[in-house]
Order: C-alpha cells, then sequence, then structure tokens
C-alpha cells in the first residue's frame, strides 16, 4: 500500500515538474541559500516551536535534496532508491501512530524553507496536512520596499496574535482585521481568541476555495478582511456555509478588487459629456423613473455640525435645480443608531434609488447596502476607498488651501503661521502641506506651526489659542461655514490682534455644485456607464478645475492680495498652477523629485509626512480623542493608524475642523 502512496505521490511531483518546466520556471525546489545572504542568517530569531501552515512551506534551506522534490514538494526519485524506502516507512509511519518529531525550518518574509525533514514534509503534504510542528528560525529581510514594508507588518502582527497563516496583498490589512476582530492594536491574544480565528480562517478558507478563490490572485486573507468589513466578524462565525457562498457571490468583485496592482480609478475632473442617440434616452428614461427619489444620510445633525449644515445646502441647492425631477430626504445622527446600517436600509425602504452617505464612518454600512442592494447606487463622501461597490467623491480642498498659504506668507511680519487641523486622514495631510509650500513660494522664510483640535484635550479653539498664545496672528483653521457670527471658535483664514479677529479669506465647499454634477451624470445614465465600464474602485477627487472648490475673499483683504489669489486660482483651473511642484523636502530632508515635476494625484492622496516648513507631527493613534480615532480607523493615514508620529519616522460630526 505505501509503495502505492509512493507512486501516487511521485506521479504529482512529476506532474507539477513538468508544469513548472513549460512555464520557463525551475522543476526543483527553491533553496533559501541562493538568495539569501549567511549574514541574514546569522542574525536569525528563534521562534520556538510552532504550527507551520503546510501551504507556506515552499522549499529547502540547503542544495542537498533540491532534485528528489518538485515545487510541491512530492517526489521525483525513482522507486527503487532508498530515498523511496524513507519516504514509504514515513508514510507507513503517518498511517499507523502520527508523525509526531517536529521540523527544523527558517521562515523568511512568511515563507518556510525546510532544514531537517524534508520527506516528513512530503509525506504530511501528500495527505493534506493543514500544518505541520516545526522550529523555526525567522530571518529578518535586508532590503525593502512596498513587499518588505507589508512583511513588517506581518512581524508587529505576528508579535500579539501568534498567526502565522494569514496572508495579504495590501499594506495596511492587518491593522485592518485586529480592527475588524475589535481588538486594540498591541494587545495580546489569548488562546481562545487564536483558536477561535484559526477555526474560523479555515472554515471560510474552505467556503471560499470552493466558491473559485483558487482562480484569483487574493489570498485568503484578502477575501476574509473584505468579507469581514462588510459583513462583521461575530456574524460570520455563526453563518451556515451556504449562506457564506451566497455572501461571497454578492461581493465578489470587492474580492477582485485586491489582485488589481492599482484598484484604485481616481477621477480627477468630470468626464466630458457626451451627446446620447435615441435609442440610448429611451434606454435611460426606461431606467430613471420620472421622480428620482435621493437620500442624504449624515453621522450628524445640521444643527451641530458645519460639515453636515454645508451638505444640507447642497441637498437643498439640487432640490431648487431639478424641481420636479427629484425628491430628497435628509436622515440625521446615523452613527448615534446601533447599526447605522439600518439607516441606509430605512432610506431603501422608504424609496431611494440613489444614497449620498457623507461620512467616511460610514464607508462599511454603505458597502454592506451596495453589496445586499445591487440596484441601488450608494456614494460615500471619503477619499482613496477601495471598494468596487460604491463611488467615492471628495474634493481637493488642498488647492485652497496652497491659495490660503500663499496669501498668509505674503502678509505675515514674522515669518510665523498658524495652521488648526482636526484629523490625521487622507487629504487632510495635502491640506497643512499645501498651506506651507503656498507661503514658501511666497516668503522661502515662512514656517507652519501645526496644531491639531482631535488631541485629547485638545478643541479647534484651545488648538487656536495655543497658536494665538505664541504671537502667531495669521492663523488657517476650519473651512466649514459658522451659524452664528458671535462663533469665533474656528477661522478661514484670519489675522488676530488681541481680541480683533478678522477674516481674511475663506476656502469653500460647493457641495450643491458637487451634487448637480453628479445628478446630471445620473440622469443621463453616464455615472452607470463608468462604473460598469471600471474594473476598479471609482473615486471622484475634483476640485476648482470642476467648480466644486473656491476661495472667497473678505473686504478687509487688500486689492493687490486678491488679484494674487485669484492669479493662482485662475493658473489652478488651468492647469498652470500646481501646489505640488518637485522638487519638495520633507521634514526629515529627504528630496522628492518626480520626472514629470509634479506629484501625481495619488502620491498627493497617500500623503502621510510633513514638508520641511512644517513645525509639528502627524499625532499618535493613543493620543486622539474617540472621535479622533473612530475617524482614523476608517480613514487615517499610515503614521496615525499605526501609532508613529512624522518626526519618529524620519463630533458628534464635524465640529472641530474640515473632514474627508
Amino acid at each position: 500500500m505505501n509503495e502505492l502512496y509512493y507512486k501516487d505521490a511521485q506521479k504529482s511531483g512529476q506532474k507539477e515538474a513538468r508544469h513548472r518546466a513549460s512555464q520557463g520556471e525551475s522543476p526543483c525546489l527553491p533553496v533559501l541559500d541562493d538568495f539569501v545572504s549567511t549574514t541574514a542568517v546569522a542574525k536569525g530569531i528563534d521562534l520556538g516551536l510552532v504550527q507551520i501552515p503546510a501551504e507556506l512551506i515552499v522549499g529547502t534551506k540547503t542544495r542537498g535534496r533540491v532534485n528528489a522534490f518538485a515545487p510541491n514538494f512530492m517526489p521525483l526519485l525513482d522507486e527503487d532508491t532508498e530515498f523511496a524506502a524513507k519516504w514509504e516507512k514515513l508514510c507507513q509511519a503517518h498511517i499507523t501512530e502520527g508523525i509526531r518529531d517536529p521540523i527544523k525550518a527558517y521562515e523568511y518574509m512568511n515563507r518556510f524553507y525546510v532544514e531537517e525533514g524534508n520527506k516528513r514534509v512530503s509525506v504530511l503534504k501528500f495527505f493534506d496536512a493543514v500544518s505541520i510542528p516545526g522550529r523555526v528560525i525567522r530571518i529578518m529581510p535586508e532590503g525593502n520596499g512596498e513587499e518588505v514594508e507589508l512583511y513588517n507588518e506581518f512581524v508587529e502582527f505576528y508579535k500579539y496574535s501568534k498567526i502565522n497563516f494569514l496572508l495579504f496583498t495590501k499594506k495596511g490589512s492587518y491593522a485592518l482585521m485586529q480592527k475588524a476582530l475589535g481588538k486594540p492594536a498591541g494587545e495580546e491574544w489569548t488562546d481562545e481568541e487564536r483558536n477561535s480565528f484559526t477555526g474560523t480562517y479555515y472554515y471560510f478558507r474552505k467556503v471560499y476555495l470552493q466558491s473559485g478563490g483558487e482562480k484569483l490572485q487574493s489570498t485568503v486573507g484578502d477575501a476574509l478582511l473584505s468579507y469581514v468589513m462588510i459583513y462583521g466578524y461575530p456574524e460570520l462565525r455563526g453563518t451556515e456555509t451556504s449562506d457564506i457562498k451566497k455572501n461571497l457571490k454578492k461581493m465578489w468583485k470587492e474580492v477582485e478588487l485586491h489582485g488589481e496592482e492599482e484598484p484604485i480609478e481616481v477621477q480627477s475632473d468630470p468626464p466630458e459629456h457626451k451627446k446620447k442617440g435615441v435609442i440610448s434616452k429611451m434606454i435611460i428614461a426606461a431606467r430613471i423613473p420620472s421622480v428620482l427619489k435621493v437620500a442624504f444620510i449624515h453621522d450628524g445633525a445640521p444643527d451641530r455640525s458645519g460639515w453636515v449644515h454645508d451638505h444640507e445646502k447642497g441637498r437643498r441647492y439640487i432640490e431648487r435645480i431639478f424641481e420636479g425631477k427629484l425628491e430628497t430626504k435628509a436622515y440625521y445622527d446615523a452613527m448615534q443608531s446601533d447599526d447605522p446600517f439600518s439607516v441606509i436600509e430605512q432610506a431603501i425602504e422608504d424609496g431611494a434609488l440613489l444614497i449620498f452617505t457623507t461620512s467616511p464612518r460610514l464607508t462599511q454600512a454603505s458597502l454592506r447596502a451596495a453589496v445586499e442592494h445591487p440596484e441601488i447606487r450608494i456614494m460615500n463622501c471619503s477619499l482613496n476607498k477601495s471598494h468596487r461597490y460604491i463611488v467615492s467623491y471628495y474634493t481637493r480642498m488642498y488647492e485652497a488651501k496652497f491659495i490660503l498659504g500663499a496669501l498668509a506668507g505674503s502678509l505675515t511680519e514674522s515669518c510665523q503661521l498658524g495652521y488648526v487641523c482636526d484629523y490625521p486622514i487622507y487629504g487632510q495631510i495635502a491640506g497643512i502641506n499645501a498651506f506651507a509650500l503656498g507661503a514658501q513660494m511666497v516668503n522661502p522664510r515662512a514656517q507652519v506651526h501645526l496644531e491639531w483640535s482631535s488631541v485629547n484635550g485638545a478643541s479647534a479653539a484651545a488648538a487656536a489659542q495655543k497658536l494665538i498664545d505664541s504671537g502667531i496672528q495669521f492663523l488657517s483653521s476650519q473651512d466649514t461655514a459658522r451659524f452664528r457670527e458671535d462663533d469665533r471658535d474656528s477661522f478661514g483664514l484670519s489675522f488676530i490682534d488681541g481680541d480683533r479677529i478678522e477674516l481674511m479669506a475663506n476656502p469653500v465647499w460647493k457641495w450643491g455644485v458637487y451634487y448637480e454634477q453628479i445628478l446630471r451624470r445620473v440622469f443621463n445614465n453616464a455615472l452607470l456607464d463608468e462604473y460598469e465600464a471600471s474594473n476598479k474602485a471609482l473615486n471622484f477627487y475634483w476640485g476648482m478645475s470642476a467648480g466644486v472648490v473656491d476661495v472667497v475673499y473678505s473686504p478687509r483683504l487688500t486689492q493687490a492680495s486678491k488679484k494674487l489669489g485669484d492669479f493662482l486660482k485662475q493658473g489652478i483651473i488651468h492647469g498652470v498652477c500646481t501646489p505640488f511642484q518637485t522638487p519638495l523636502v520633507k521634514q526629515d530632508g529627504e528630496k522628492i523629485d518626480n520626472p514629470d515635476k509634479a506629484l501625481s494625484l495619488d502620491q498627493i492622496i497617500n500623503m502621510d509626512y510633513l514638508v520641511e516648513n512644517v513645525v509639528g507631527t502627524i499625532p499618535q493613534y493613543e493620543d486622539l480623542n474617540p472621535m479622533g480615532k473612530a475617524t482614523v480607523d476608517t480613514a487615517g493615514v499610515e503614521p496615525a493608524q499605526s501609532g508613529v508620529s512624522a518626526s519618529e519616522e524620519g463630533g458628534e460630526s464635524e465640529t472641530d475642523g474640515e473632514k474627508a
């Protein structure tokens, strides 16, 4: 019987070897010594005795047995060899009493290479063992790059979880999974938590592979993260196999998105309108009802939040523009509900076919609703979201900040400027840097002192006062319209002289224009065409050229300063003025210089550093207040999510400042 097992294993090995050779790959096992230096091996970290995921054992440490095994660890040598006899003996031991002796292996980039026990691995893999006990030495990579950064995130995750089978393809995924499981960063996992997650993972893995997951470039971890981000981890643990399959089918495009090298398609301006033919117009008329119902779902209320107030102004604006063609309804304080998903469900039950959720904190609920209701179009006001079933929209507010910085730099006598920011999230860091670069452009000696309103014990007013007390007179802070003339807790760009506060200029979010342009695309079916034509996550990131961002001036601002602002505004609109012209220098002295002399939109969106003339740091996660942490959880830049400040690296809804 053992001879038959060997023969079957050998056939499997020969088939794998032929396949690899036909693909121009080596028909033998990879050898760790061929690509890892002896210095790196000597610095290895002893992990002790661990359960090694069998599927992650991919090679051998030395070249001693390299020709004896195919890349799938099945044997290649003839049946009459001593090697075959030993393999068959191990096979018999496994069947009768089990192989108990641990192997010895090296782990490199979360793949394992065997030094002792190659035949044990071969036999156990033949019998589809899930894991194999082994004494493991970890070798840390000597280089850098995205792959190494992702591996370092795994190492940090492993430190507290001791989970070594969870693989991702995108940076930030380990932190997201930790949060999705309800585990604070840096908290040790209990044995019960580890065992529960292990069982859930392999249960999900079986269903995922049965559903066709082996054909995708996405890992099981990628698919699991997408699933729990939509349906939640507790629900997964109690879900039947058939229901998981149904849910995976509904969200399959979200899983496929992980296989995209560039998963996000950023639309910097509304595409040019194309005239529709008669047949196309008839199809559109059949798809869109005579009166379209549109819902706006907010995480706060307009009487407490400038952010919600501004979006509500936009809602009322489109009611006037499209009078008779649409009905709108607003839903407030969605985050005060135990389940914001239920608020979106209520909007759908009320007949809404298009839903705008105006906060990144509503992203997960929006995504789940979009998966459950593919006939409903849901758009979420956020930036840098790689979700296939919802469309994200946001403004390039950094363009207005650049102009404010230039105005402040030209007006200051001390060269010291102030900036109050709320959350370290996508879009905000670009705003800080754009303001600083605008000031530096007109005044090379200008410095921007940065304070945060979302740090524990702080507020927008307190952060502003701290800057004022240090002698700073020109201050940029909140951009959202306020409701009372006597409300001095926030500023656009203001001049402060004792008790005198003079607003000089203010950035404007023109949400009404934004929603008008989106709805025009809905009514001519362009939005649906764009969505269906793309296999990526669609992000609208429109700015001054689309008319959705502006800067308005106070009568107190001099005519000369207004001319400067208008000159820069027209330059940005027509693409001849670029706020992030390179080269530019980071706080740590690193120089960024692109061949095309300007940062790409992707580089701007993903900024996680401050430029050289900013005085301040990106706050650590544990220093943020509860609202700050909740916002960073869904839209935070990497230094804030990982708890590392920029210097260490080299309200309710929106009442404290601008929000992404």
